[in-house]
């Protein structure tokens, strides 16, 4: 059978760039997007639907009109942003969620997407290799709410046997499209800075390590999940996932090495701070190499080069 998919909240940093993948796989014809705004950017043989995933209406006529055999939940409100508004961060990442996980199970559609985070983890989780399986005790609504899903996506599976497949994405890093309020931020908005005034304040201390993927790795190991056979797959709440942890000291160094100019300073306090330091500095991902042969491209040198290359003439 033929796959047809229906992404929803396709505009954020992941989004963009996954829809242009799954297009260049399965053609533009047979992958839907949707968001509660149009792109900044619609080639002519794009589909995409303006939906509010809240609008459960609406959703089932989107998803009645295009009948995909996968969905991929996108839409959420990042640390950061939901520290500012956790109610509303509640009701689209807890409610958005069962909206598409209710609509799949009356409509037949079996196989869905829908990434969690390392904001899962805690204080009390483990620093250093984080294991898929520890004490998860998240201080953020946008931790909590992605707890609270793999929850949910696990007991739908169990329950209704629905595919549900995740990863906890760590940071990620892309140079196609802007930040969205996450706490892992400072990795792309340092690349921007360095370039264009040649210094950059970080929001983190020195020190901070945190788990972080290239975008490249995340979209290959997002379709690699995917594309898995069903009985590869044995984690139902959600893949732990890295690339690798960084500093952003070590950053600033790697950036130092192409723009020897490059100034770097810190802020006294930053609220994101405390969230980064509930956060672990370096993750197991074994299940997911193990399973279904998750293995990065990318390292911090070849990141850093990609990076500027790309900024240089996209800026």
């Amino acid at each position: 059978m033929k796959e047809r998919i229906v992404m929803i909240g396709a505009n954020g940093q992941i989004g963009s760039e996954l829809a242009s993948a799954l297009r260049y796989k399965f053609g533009a014809e047979n992958v839907i997007t949707s968001d509660i705004r149009e792109p900044s950017v619609l080639k002519d043989d794009e589909i995409f639907e303006i939906v509010n995933v809240l609008d459960k209406p609406a959703l089932k006529s989107l998803l009645e009109k295009h009948q995909p055999t996968q969905i991929y939940l996108l839409a959420a409100m990042l640390s950061a942003t939901g520290e500012k508004y956790p109610q509303k961060a509640w009701d689209l990442n807890i409610n958005g969620l069962l909206n598409v996980l209710d609509l799949a199970l009356e409509l037949g559609i079996k196989k869905i997407f829908w990434p969690s985070s390392i904001a899962v983890f805690g204080p009390h989780s483990p620093k250093q290799d984080t294991d898929q399986y520890c004490v998860m005790d998240p201080v953020t609504i946008y931790g909590v709410s992605k707890l609270a899903g793999e929850r949910l996506c696990e007991y739908y599976h169990h329950k209704y046997d629905l595919d549900i497949r995740s990863v906890r994405y760590p940071g990620i890093i892309s140079w196609k499209t802007a930040p969205g309020g996450g706490t892992t931020d400072y990795a792309i908005d340092i690349y921007i800075e360095a370039l264009k005034h040649g210094k950059y304040t970080c929001f983190l201390s020195a020190d901070t390590a945190l788990p972080m993927l290239y975008m490249e790795d995340a979209v290959a190991g997002t379709i690699e999940l995917m594309d898995a056979p069903i009985e590869q797959i044995s984690i139902r709440s959600s893949y732990n996932l890295e690339g690798l942890s960084f500093t952003p000291a070590e950053i600033a160094k790697e950036i130092k090495k192409i723009l020897p100019n490059f100034e770097m300073s810190y802020v006294d306090y930053d609220p994101r701070q405390a969230i980064a330091d509930t956060w672990p500095a370096s993750i197991n991902d074994s299940y997911a190499r193990t399973d279904w042969g998750w293995k990065p491209k990318f390292d911090l040198e070849s990141i850093t080069e990609d990076m500027i290359a790309n900024l240089k003439t996209n800026i």
